[in-house]
């Protein structure tokens, strides 16, 4: 479950959140002949090489699914769309080959990495072929402050290379087994994103992106203009390999606080945020949260609002004084702390609330009614609760929130986002397969560049 969307869109990091939101709407669609289907499937195998190429129902299905079922909007409408081919080319030049085959043919092509996407961005809504990156994998080198992927790579490897190096990346999903490409097409920012913004402020150094044309050349595409890519689902150009930004390399540590309330808490919050060296990951927890945490840590006290920094072992002694200062205490300090402290973090904390108190669902949002206004919130949605992680904006760090609250029909919930943007709160839909941030202007003129014929991940640009 990577950090998909938390500063993409309405709300996101630098840009302002808007009223009106993009529902999910399945389109009607005509099954491709079964000719042109087989015929492409040929194609790929010589392509490909045989053991590349799936059509078999089991492997369909497989490659037409995504974490979007946590959603009890997107959930019914699943999958929402079915491949009629898998690719699982080896490497970046099969990409290419499976794209260009796709094109000859005329039909869609959905890339996808290994599917832990929350919005059905990797769902193939019209069928057609679906790329499975996961096999071009190589790691192409490791350079100073820059490593090369292929579009398969999962962060694992990719933070283990750069490891070996003395460096570590600037920033990476929470799921680390995410791969490169999707976490581009289809995320944000994450363990990182406090100290180094949005995957679209730096992060992404060069991409190599393959056109959907029937020779499907890839093309080098520097920053900034790449950031045409970023969360844009593929809509705008197949990624096949990136190079994105590495920063020295820290030793962390897993520092777990709690408070007796939600204003002490974010009082040392915003303390923590100015810590030197800036915090890898700061999350905040409201006690209705904590109480659904499974197994029970006494790292994480019932009745008492949680707040956990992956933080520098030598600022340990700095974090504890900012603390208790507003009232808190320190629970524990743990070496090995930063994985469970990541396992808590954006959507894994909708995974984990939602296993309890499946009655409840998520908005992903921002805004300073979130914190200044919590009572007003807590009035427009009775029983909400706020999980909160620190992400540097265009306004500096602030908190971008999962708002968790009853589910009572997606008309209902509609109507909540609208009220909430009232009291300061913006959201960013997350049960919406449909592309609805700020920057699709350049999305949309890169998609005219790279797929002329609308064949790329058809009905998620609106």
């Amino acid at each position: 479950m990577p950090d998909t969307s938390l500063a993409a869109g309405r709300g996101g990091a630098g840009e302002r959140a808007l009223p009106g939101f993009a529902r999910a709407v399945l389109p009607p669609v005509t099954p491709i002949p079964f000719g042109i289907i087989e015929s492409l499937a040929a194609d790929l195998e010589k392509e490909l090489g045989p053991g590349a190429v799936r059509t078999d129902e089991a492997a369909r299905l497989a490659a037409s699914a995504d974490w979007a079922h946590m959603s009890p909007v997107l959930a019914p409408l699943l999958p929402g769309g079915v491949a009629d081919v898998v690719a699982r080319p080896r490497d970046s030049a099969g990409i290419a080959a499976a794209v260009g085959a796709a094109h000859r043919h005329r039909v869609p092509v959905t890339v996808r990495g290994q599917g832990t996407g929350n919005y059905g961005q990797a769902i193939p809504l019209y069928g057609g072929l679906v790329i499975d990156t996961s096999r071009a994998n190589r790691i192409i080198g490791v350079g100073d402050g820059e490593i090369t992927a292929e579009a398969g790579a999962s962060f694992v490897m990719m933070e283990k290379a750069a490891r070996r190096t003395g460096q570590e990346l600037a920033i990476l999903p929470s799921t680390a087994g995410s791969t490169i490409g999707g976490f581009l097409a289809g995320g944000s920012g994450g363990t990182g994103s406090i100290a180094n913004g949005a995957i679209w402020d730096g992060y992404m150094r060069s991409l190599l992106v393959v056109p959907c044309t029937d020779d499907a050349t890839p093309v080098t595409v520097p920053f900034p203009e790449n950031t045409a890519m970023a969360h844009a689902f593929g809509v705008s150009g197949v990624i096949a390999e990136a190079t994105v930004e590495l920063k020295p390399a820290r030793t962390w540590t897993g520092l777990f606080a709690s408070f007796p309330d939600l204003d002490s808490a974010l009082a040392a919050g915003a303390e923590l945020f100015g810590l030197e060296p800036t915090p890898r990951l700061l999350s905040l927890d409201e006690a209705g949260i904590v109480a659904t945490y499974r197994p029970v840590d006494a790292a994480l006290p019932a009745g008492r609002v949680s707040v956990r920094g992956i933080v520098t072992a030598d600022s340990v002694p700095a974090a504890t004084g900012m603390v208790e200062r507003n009232g808190g205490r320190v629970d524990a300090v743990r070496p090995k702390g930063a994985a469970l402290i990541t396992s808590m973090s954006y959507n894994h904390a909708t995974y984990r609330v939602r296993k309890m108190r499946p009655e409840l669902t998520h908005l992903q949002a921002m805004g300073p009614g979130l914190t200044r206004r919590r009572a007003e919130v807590a009035a427009l949605v009775p029983e909400s609760l706020i999980h909160l992680e620190g992400f540097r904006t265009a306004r500096g760090r602030d908190w971008v929130a999962m708002l968790f609250l009853r589910y009572d029909g997606p008309d209902a919930l509609y109507r909540q986002m609208e009220e909430l943007a009232r009291a300061e709160v913006y959201v960013d839909d997350p049960h919406t397969w449909v592309l609805h941030h700020l920057r699709l202007a350049g999305v949309r003129e890169a998609a005219r560049r790279f797929d002329p014929d609308g064949l790329l991940n058809p009905g998620k640009l609106p």
